[in-house]
C-alpha cells in the first residue's frame, strides 16, 4: 500500500527499526534506531508492534505527502513537525488525510526524531530487519537513505478509533549535555590512574565527526599506560574507545564488529538509546557506577519500555 510520496527527502532520512542481530559474527552491525525509546514510543502511539520499522530523521526533516488516509506519530528531537503549513503536536497520535503534506522546521532540541506510520514501513525484511546500513547498502529503501521521488509503502490496517499521547513526564529533554553512566573495561587496566580520573571528571564535547557509526570526542586527553593498541577484538554498540590521541569514540549503531583500540568503557543501555539525541557541540560527562547498578538500570528501563503502552493517554476521536 503507497502511503507517503517523498518530495523532500532530509538531510540523512532512513528506515529504521530496533535493528539485526545474530550476525556480529559475520561483520553485520545491528543497526537500527539510534533512540530506541523514541522509535518504540511511535510505534505505540499508532498502535504498532514496538519493533515496527519507522522513519528516523536526522537534524533536517523530511516532506511527505500522503497517498492514502492514515495516522502516524512523531517522537524524539523537537523537529517541529507540520501539516499543511500548521504546527502539530509531536508525542501524540496524529491523522493524516490522502493529499496532505507533513513538513519539518529547524529542529530546536536533540538530533534525530522518529515517524510511525500506522501498520509499520514495509520493505524487504534483509538478515530479519528492515534496518537501513547504508555502508553496506543493504535494508531499507535500496540501502540508502531516502530521496525525493521515493515511495513509502506500508500495510493494510483497521482506522484508529483512540487518539493516543504521551505523558508529559515521560518526554525526554535534550538540553545539549548528557550524562552517561558507564561500566569500567573491559580494557581500563591499560590506562593510568590519572587517565582514568580525566575521563571521569571533564566533559568531552561531540565533534563534527559523528554519525550513526560512532562520536569522536574532544576534550581532555587520557592518558595510557604504555601501549594505544590491542588485538582486534568484538566492538559493540556503547563501548569507548581511546586510541593514541587520547581522545575517546564513543561506538554507536552502524559501527564496524571488532576493534584494536583498548575500550575504556561500556555505556549503559538507557544511556545509549539518549547518546542518539547527541549532535555536534553538545557535551558528554561520563559517570563511573558498578556493574551491579547498571544492570538495575537497564532492568528498570526494559520494564518502563514493556509497560509504556499502558501509561499512554487515550482519547476517542
Amino acid at each position: 500500500m503507497h502511503v507517503f510520496q517523498v518530495l523532500k527527502p532530509g538531510l540523512f532520512t532512513t528506515v529504521q527499526d530496533m535493528g539485526r542481530f545474530g550476525y556480529l559474527k559475520y561483520g553485520v552491525p545491528i543497526s537500527g534506531a539510534m533512540d530506541s525509546f523514541s522509535l518504540i514510543a511511535a510505534n505505540l502511539l499508532t498502535e504498532n508492534s514496538p519493533t515496527d520499522a519507522c522513519l528516523e530523521i536526522t537534524l533536517i526533516g523530511p516532506e511527505l505527502k500522503a497517498l492514502t488516509k492514515t495516522y502516524i506519530a512523531v517522537t524524539g528531537g523537537d523537529a517541529e513537525p507540520k501539516i499543511n503549513g500548521k504546527n502539530v503536536p509531536m508525542w501524540q497520535t496524529l491523522q493524516l488525510q490522502e493529499g496532505d503534506i507533513i513538513s519539518f522546521g529547524k529542529m530546536k532540541s536533540g538530533c534525530r526524531a522518529y515517524i510511525s506510520i500506522k501498520g509499520g514501513i514495509n520493505t524487504p525484511l534483509m538478515l530479519g530487519s528492515r534496518s537501513t546500513y547504508v555502508r553496506g547498502g543493504f535494508g531499507g529503501i535500496n540501502g540508502r537513505q531516502l530521496k525525493a521521488g521515493d515511495i513509502i509503502e506500508g500495510f493494510a490496517t483497521p482506522p484508529l478509533k483512540t487518539e493516543y499521547l504521551m505523558p508529559e513526564e515521560l518526554i525526554p529533554q535534550y538540553t545539549g549535555k548528557f550524562t552517561v553512566h558507564v561500566v569500567l573495561g573491559p580494557q581500563a587496566d591499560m590506562f593510568t590512574e590519572n587517565g582514568i580520573t580525566t575521563f571521569l571528571s571533564n566533559p568531552y564535547k561531540v565533534t563534527s565527526e559523528a554519525d550513526r557509526m560512532g562520536y569522536r570526542l574532544e576534550g581532555p586527553s587520557i592518558e595510557h599506560k604504555a601501549k594505544a593498541d590491542i588485538v582486534s577484538d568484538a566492538l559493540l554498540l556503547g563501548a569507548i574507545q581511546v586510541p593514541k590521541n587520547g581522545k575517546p569514540i564513543l561506538i554507536m549503531r552502524d559501527a564496524q564488529t571488532t576493534g584494536g583500540y583498548p575500550k575504556i568503557a561500556v555505556a549503559t543501555t538507557p544511556d545509549i538509546s539518549l547518546l542518539g539525541q547527541a549532535k555536534p557541540n553538545d557535551a558528554i560527562e561520563f559517570f563511573k557506577i558498578t556493574m551491579q547498578l547498571s544492570h538495575e538500570k537497564t532492568k528498570a528501563y526494559y520494564r518502563l519500555l514493556n509497560n509504556l503502552g499502558a501509561m499512554l493517554i487515550k482519547r476517542p476521536y
